[in-house]
């Protein structure tokens, strides 16, 4: 198991390029299980999610390997295992998106219930729903999905909403499985984030036919084949958001290259309202602040609002802020597990059910902490970076499943990570 340590307080400057988006990348390569034959798939990045759901495929009866380019390539010719098996599905809670594209081609699916990050109950009830609404058989045995549709699927209006908003992973499943359902079929509610519409994008390329692409409308024509294809994912907003909060939380300078900013506006417009300018730079964007940070509120929310996936990076951010924030997480309302461990670096934060109260501090203080899931590793970094003294973080194979070797991108700009193997 490894370990950060990381001196503090530092200044960061220089330039960062984002990389492929994983929440984008995991359902778009569950998508190649439609088209028999050899996809490709660009900006990929090297993260222990994505060689999960690379082996998931592989069990599958895929071929999985990275070209010279290092361009993922994903050979869907045979599929002889319609079976998600628990100890890998229990790694990563995007498992759960290979279960409409196999349902869709073999017509019948085992998926063992996901498992991922603590953050909160996460049930899966909408994809059920929706494919039984395309006309799959489902049941659950022995913690496994059982789906199936001897006779195809056949399309249907669905309403895709549920208590705290659109789901992402359920539209994903819900439309891959839409493409190769016999007629017209309309998801109503569907979640809007650019990583669906990457993902609609891509299907599309392969021969689907999606109208309504970043809309809470999406209208899926069935086809009755699909095509291997070509694509490159969209960059990481998370990623970015990420190291947007690293240069404000130094005091520093950096240059994010590869940043969609029209993919961030609430993020951007959170940066903003505390004093960091964000400003459009080529194909990304120029983040710095200086002087203090103002206080602010938050609410997550579905995109296009503040994302849940940087709550605990903002938290952090204003733990140093001049005044009290309040931080409401409406997405994962436990998603604070975090705050225990802030709090040892003497974060000064109050909660109350799904709310945050963080009232500023002008000093964090470095100390043992324990990361519990991946963006909660991310905000420790961050603390760690602006903290006094040295901060160790025990556990960062969780930031290794979204931050591809995030102390060799850190370092170069001004940081002292030192991993090491205990």
């Amino acid at each position: 198991m490894d370990i950060f340590h990381i001196e503090g307080p530092v200044r960061l400057s220089g330039s960062v390029r984002i990389n492929g988006s994983k929440n984008a990348c995991l359902p778009i390569m569950a998508a190649t299980i439609l088209a028999p034959g050899k996809s490709v798939l660009k900006a990929v990045p090297q993260l222990s999610d994505i060689s999960v759901c690379g082996k998931l495929l592989q069990q599958l009866g895929c071929k999985i390997a990275r070209d010279p380019n290092g361009d993922l390539c994903i050979d869907s010719k045979v599929i002889d295992n319609p079976v998600g098996e628990y100890e890998i599905v229990r790694m990563m809670r995007a498992s759960i998106c290979i279960l409409g594209p196999l349902l869709a081609r073999c017509g019948r699916a085992e998926v063992s219930m996901p498992g991922g990050c603590a953050i909160g109950d996460r049930p899966v009830n909408i994809h059920i729903r929706g494919l039984r609404e395309l006309g799959a058989q489902i049941h659950l045995k022995n913690g496994y999905i059982i789906a199936e549709a001897p006779n195809g699927l056949k399309g249907k209006d669905i309403f895709m909403g549920g208590p705290f908003g659109s789901t992402v992973l359920g539209t994903a499943n819900v439309l891959m499985a839409a493409t190769l359902a016999k007629g017209r079929t309309v998801l109503e509610s569907a979640a809007c984030e650019p990583e669906i519409k990457d993902l609609a994008n891509c299907l599309n390329k392969m021969g689907a036919r999606i109208t309504g692409i970043g809309s809470p409308r999406l209208i899926i024509e069935g086809v009755k084949e699909m095509n291997p294809v070509e694509y490159e994912v969209i960059p990481d907003r998370i990623e970015a958001g990420t190291f947007m909060v690293a240069a404000a939380i130094t005091e520093s300078e950096l240059r994010l290259q590869n940043c969609r900013l029209d993919d961030m506006m609430a993020v951007v417009d959170r940066f903003r309202s505390i004093g960091v300018t964000v400003d459009v730079e080529g194909d990304g964007c120029v983040v710095a602040r200086k002087g203090t940070i103002r206080t602010t509120d938050i609410t997550t929310q579905p995109y296009p609002g503040f994302p849940t996936d940087l709550q605990a990076q903002f938290m952090v951010l204003l733990s140093l802020a001049e005044g009290n924030s309040i931080i409401i997480e409406k997405i994962f309302p436990d998603r604070f597990m975090h705050v225990a461990e802030l709090s040892r670096m003497a974060a000064d934060l109050h909660k109350e059910g799904p709310v945050v109260i963080v009232a500023g501090v002008k000093t964090l203080i470095a100390a043992p902490v324990m990361a519990s899931d991946l963006r909660a590793s991310a905000a420790l970094v961050l603390a760690g970076l602006a903290a006094e003294g040295t901060t160790i973080i025990n556990r960062v194979y969780h930031i290794d499943r979204g931050y591809e070797k995030i102390e060799e991108r850190l370092n170069p700009l001004g940081a002292n990570i030192t991993r090491q193997s205990i």
